[in-house]
């Protein structure tokens, strides 16, 4: 059989501020297209299907549209798993009348084990779950990591395999050997202990989620989709995408990967501040594109921000390439007798080149004010 693998869809995520909504509808719109176009048998979306375990309004009516089309439009059998960032339980609503249009839905890990069977191949969902989670299903207290539980999941699976079908692991969480980026956070990459490779040899393919770019691990069958969109100045460069798995092919040939193109771009802009608010430079970069700057002037440059969003309102990340000049010089006794207001402004007026405003000051003295007070 032939199947599109996705994950980490990550449905109403944001970048620095700005809505990604559009930007993963058409990235859904276009997965929708080459499923399509591959004429697969089925899809699977291996985790992370939202960006939080209490999705927005919208959020939840965007991945509910596109499921529908999907599989209800569509006929798409359509195979996924919860990943750390869903809720479980609230995932798991209606998942038993899914099963009926063959959208099948597994967030609990003794369903892990009943494989789903399409064509040639056997499907072993396995959700993203907590160390806890396995010790109390196998009634083994020595578990203590992940890839301990790993060796008791695979083993019960295996007993359950047809050898006359090709097996496939879809399942949530961070192999050995695998690399991330930014957009997945040190909690998510840390709090999920390394499953080694080699506990997974005995599947044809394993389908993963959790990181967010496919060349987070090279292997010939096991394998990241990555996510559908970008989401940090890390993936400036990554090329997103879809793997589409033929499970007919010997491993090397089995898998082969179809770009999406990105709605918005993240540039990446390495340039002193008077190249990047010349003309030549910012009417070249698309506006629908986010901007991320690194900025090589060391001297202080006042209300920077402020001055770049002229001309790159997408901007979502500023940085310096060089640091910041120092300007040594002898601070003068008498900054010892000014009183804290007057201490502020002078550090504003030398940090940003202009003066407090009237309301700022005003501001100012009432919480240094109430600070007061309260140490009094």
């Amino acid at each position: 059989m032939k199947f599109l693998h996705t994950a980490d869809w990550h449905i109403g995520k944001k970048l620095h501020d700005f809505s990604l909504f559009d930007s993963q509808q058409e990235a859904l719109k276009q997965i929708e297209h080459i499923a399509k176009e591959e004429q697969v048998d089925a899809i699977v979306i291996a985790g992370d299907l939202y960006d939080r375990s209490v999705p927005s309004e919208e959020a939840i009516k965007m991945l509910n549209q596109a499921l529908m089309e999907l599989n209800l439009n569509d006929h798409f059998p359509i195979l996924m798993i919860n990943g750390n960032h869903d809720s479980a339980i609230r995932l798991d609503t209606g998942s038993q009348w899914f099963k009926k249009t063959k959208l099948f839905l597994n967030t609990k890990l003794k369903d892990a084990f009943t494989p789903i069977e399409i064509k040639d191949t056997q499907f072993f969902l396995l959700p993203y779950f907590e160390i806890p989670v396995a010790r109390d299903y196998f009634e083994d207290d020595s578990i203590q990591n992940l890839a301990q539980a790993m060796k008791k999941i695979v083993a019960k699976m295996k007993m359950k395999f047809n050898n006359d079908k090709k097996h496939v692991l879809v399942a949530h969480f961070f192999a050995a050997g695998s690399t991330h980026k930014d957009s997945e956070t040190n909690i998510e990459v840390g709090g999920l202990d390394a499953v080694p490779l080699d506990i997974m040899n005995d599947f044809d393919y394993v389908a993963l989620g959790h990181l967010h770019s496919k060349n987070a691990l090279h292997d010939e069958k096991m394998k990241y989709s990555g996510s559908p969109v970008k989401f940090s100045v890390s993936e400036a460069n990554d090329t997103k995408g879809v793997w589409i798995v033929d499970t007919d092919q010997p491993v090397g040939k089995m898998t082969k990967w179809i770009p999406l193109k990105q709605k918005h771009e993240i540039q990446i802009l390495n340039e002193d501040f008077e190249t990047l608010i010349s003309p030549q430079m910012y009417q070249k970069i698309p506006d629908e594109d986010f901007v991320a700057v690194e900025l090589t002037d060391k001297e202080i440059i006042p209300n920077i921000m402020n001055r770049l969003r002229e001309f790159y309102p997408r901007i979502i990340s500023f940085k310096r390439q060089n640091g910041r000049e120092v300007i040594e010089q002898e601070m003068p006794k008498e900054i010892k007798k000014l009183s804290p207001v007057e201490m502020l402004e002078m550090f504003f007026e030398e940090s940003t080149g202009h003066i407090l405003s009237k309301e700022q000051l005003d501001f100012a003295e009432k919480v240094l004010t109430e600070l007061e007070r309260s140490d009094s």
